[in-house]
């Protein structure tokens, strides 16, 4: 089956309580909004965030932005009426938080077939506790639906006790498991947060890591982090010329019946020629959207 390429180098959440922010998010240069039912809601908006997303979503207007809703955990007062509410929303994608096992997850992925979801809307789930990095694979091949993986790296860092860290030292076993998991099971991966809205430096030190990791993007809290995100997990210029050069080489070498050729030094396989094609399918979705 052919891959299709979303490009997710971007993330934004944005508040479901606010509704200039959900206006506002039309307008961004973001690949994902992600507009929060959970975390950035108090408990007495959660009722009426729900009614200001679902209708911001309705009036449309966000364009070939990938539009995800991210529900309240399984167990509040809230997630049956978020689950109901989302399933036909026209939303690309439910996000669900604090999944610890597959079975959860499955549980999710049924409940929204049973209350209409079109076959197209996908699960997103977070990964935030232990319990989930331990179970992680299992998670990932837990229902069809399922799309993405999105690390959240705050609970997670809070509930090993790691302290702050740019390095992220304590967290690169999880942060590893999560990619590895995603790969297997064919999925996206999205790191997560960085909290610090002072330190560009440091946020595009984070990217920088979490590309080098294998992620294909970046959760952000506000818009001033989209830029570095849209660049630091985009396609450049020189790796698309680079990509375009093997893929003529490779093709021109298998034409002679030959599996190796060299390319500025460096031996080029049939990997490598896959490698090039994706990232120039990635560069072309992403040219696509904007």
């Amino acid at each position: 089956m052919t891959e299709i390429i979303k490009p997710r180098r971007s993330a934004l959440f944005m508040p479901g309580s606010n509704p200039r922010a959900l206006d506002k998010a039309r307008t961004l240069a973001a690949d994902v909004i992600v507009m929060d039912l959970e975390d950035a809601v108090a408990a007495d908006a959660k009722s009426m965030a729900r009614e200001r997303v679902i209708e911001a979503v309705s009036a449309g207007g966000y364009g070939r932005r990938e539009i995800v809703i991210r529900i309240n955990g399984y167990g509040t007062p809230w997630w049956k009426d978020d689950l109901v509410a989302v399933a036909t929303s026209g939303a690309d994608a439910m996000l669900v938080p604090k999944i610890g096992g597959a079975d959860l997850l499955s549980k999710f992925g049924d409940l929204l077939a049973i209350n209409g979801a079109p076959d197209h809307l996908r699960l997103w789930a977070m990964a935030e506790t232990p319990e989930a990095i331990l179970n992680i694979g299992t998670i990932a091949g837990a229902d069809p639906r399922l799309a993405v993986i999105v690390m959240g790296t705050s609970d997670l860092a809070a509930a090993l006790r790691i302290p702050p860290d740019p390095a992220r030292t304590g967290l690169l076993a999880s942060l590893s498991a999560g990619v590895l998991a995603a790969r297997a099971h064919g999925l996206d991966i999205l790191d997560g947060v960085f909290g610090d809205l002072t330190d560009g430096d440091g946020f595009a030190g984070a990217c920088a890591q979490g590309k080098s990791l294998g992620f294909d993007g970046k959760t952000l809290i506000h818009p001033s982090q989209i830029e570095a995100a849209n660049r630091l997990f985009g396609v450049s210029a020189e790796t698309v010329a680079h990509a375009e050069k093997v893929i003529r080489a490779w093709e021109s070498a298998a034409a002679q019946g030959n599996g190796i050729v060299v390319v500025d030094g460096r031996m080029v396989e049939n990997l490598h020629a896959d490698e090039a094609r994706r990232a120039l399918a990635l560069h072309a979705a992403i040219t696509d959207n904007e």
